[in-house]
């Protein structure tokens, strides 16, 4: 692999002076302006996580890039109506125990949120669009940092893997295992998912997603009312019960997101239906909470409960590889120059799967912003050049 002198744009005063060294070093300079066009790119490329085909469109997209940087792709056909897998190894280091970059291309809008809802745009630090934050910036941020080594003509201590799932954003149906089975096979994983307030991810709760199907009796509103068992209000009465296990001394949400039923206004409602999302920061927590849901019985005798609760995210531990990961990380920003914290996060993510399994994760590496699975989700773009130089030394420094 040989080296190449690369420029890029125009830059003034000590920043001038810092790319023009680097140039004379034979090495590229990390371009902040470079970056945000590539993250445009990809989020302009609208991927709602239940349509396959848009995700397969940005797949397609990072599949040339990386192939084109010499990367060796391997990619999945999707199942279910999803997206495919797409894993990227670099060209070095074979296949021994390396570092993961794990990082996904779906996101919470709908194709069509770009044009009129929140279009891209820059507004002074501010730059706008949907899926910017969560996560397209943080994905992009680590795939610049092996262009950049790749330019650079530099190889990394460890083989690199960055694999891009399609379905994040609903739980990682159709890609949990090759998440673990691809986790198992290296020293670190490192998540791309966005900073918050500046802060990486050393521990996050765990999530049980919860299915409440209910049976009554119909019957005409009016003339036989007293027939029928109404469904809805028995769910209404299981609603209150499983909110109230909220508990946040102890770190515990329970929140019932969808809700349904009935079929016309005056019967009697037949059938009803939720969906609940309990969170927790602890196993034994989560697995008391499961047991307790699916041993509910219904208010009113004459209806019939219908429970199924699975854990969607196991609990990611703070583990003390993670902690000296995250001690790693925090050294090498602050002599970049920022400040590096961890937080326990009540947000799921892929990175619950590979630190369940032991293997020392960081998460939160992403563009620092704000808004995310909103319509006023945004990055700063004074994050982007830090957290690219951030990107790279972690790259070259773990061993």
């Amino acid at each position: 692999m040989t080296n190449s002198i690369v420029s890029f744009g125009r830059s003034s005063g000590g920043d001038q002076t810092k790319e023009m060294s680097e140039v004379t070093r034979n090495t590229p300079a990390i371009d902040d302006e470079e970056i945000l066009c590539g993250i445009r790119g990809w989020v302009e490329i609208e991927t709602p996580s239940p349509d396959g085909e848009a995700v397969n469109r940005l797949a397609d997209v990072v599949q040339s890039e990386a192939t084109a940087l010499g990367g060796r792709v391997e990619r999945i056909p999707g199942r279910d109506g999803y997206g495919d897998i797409l894993t990227v190894r670099s060209p070095w280091g074979g296949d021994e125990p390396g570092i993961l970059i794990l990082s996904h291309l779906d996101t919470v809008h709908a194709v069509g949120t770009l044009e009129f809802a929140n279009p891209f745009r820059r507004d002074g630090d501010r730059v706008y669009g949907p899926g910017i934050f969560d996560m397209k910036s943080g994905a992009y941020l680590a795939f610049y940092a092996f262009q950049h080594l790749v330019r650079s003509g530099q190889e990394t201590p460890l083989p690199l893997t960055f694999l891009y799932v399609p379905e994040e954003e609903i739980g990682s149906p159709t890609s949990r295992q090759v998440i673990e089975d691809t986790a198992q096979k290296n020293k670190y994983v490192l998540v791309t998912e966005p900073a918050h307030n500046g802060l990486c991810c050393t521990a996050r709760k765990g999530v049980l997603h919860v299915d409440m199907k209910v049976y009554g009796r119909p019957a005409h509103a009016g003339s036989r009312h007293q027939d029928g068992r109404s469904a809805l209000r028995e769910l209404a009465h299981q609603i209150v019960t499983l909110e109230s296990l909220t508990d946040y001394e102890r770190g515990i949400t329970v929140n019932v997101g969808l809700a349904s039923g009935g079929s016309f206004i005056n019967v009697v409602p037949a059938e009803a239906e939720a969906k609940v999302c309990i969170r927790a920061p602890e196993t034994e927590q989560l697995e008391a909470l499961k047991k307790h849901v699916l041993a509910l019985q219904p208010d009113d005798v004459d209806v019939k409960l219908e429970i199924t609760a699975e854990v969607n995210r196991p609990v990611f531990p703070r583990l003390e590889g993670t902690v000296e990961l995250f001690k790693h990380a925090r050294e090498i920003c602050r002599k970049i120059g920022f400040d590096l914290e961890e937080r326990h996060s009540g947000g799921g993510s892929d990175g619950n799967f590979t630190a369940a399994l032991g293997i020392p994760t960081l998460d939160g590496l992403g563009a620092d912003g704000h808004g995310h699975h909103t319509l006023d989700e945004y990055i700063l773009f004074s994050s982007l050049k830090p957290r690219a130089r951030m990107w790279v030394q972690l790259l070259q420094t773990l061993t």
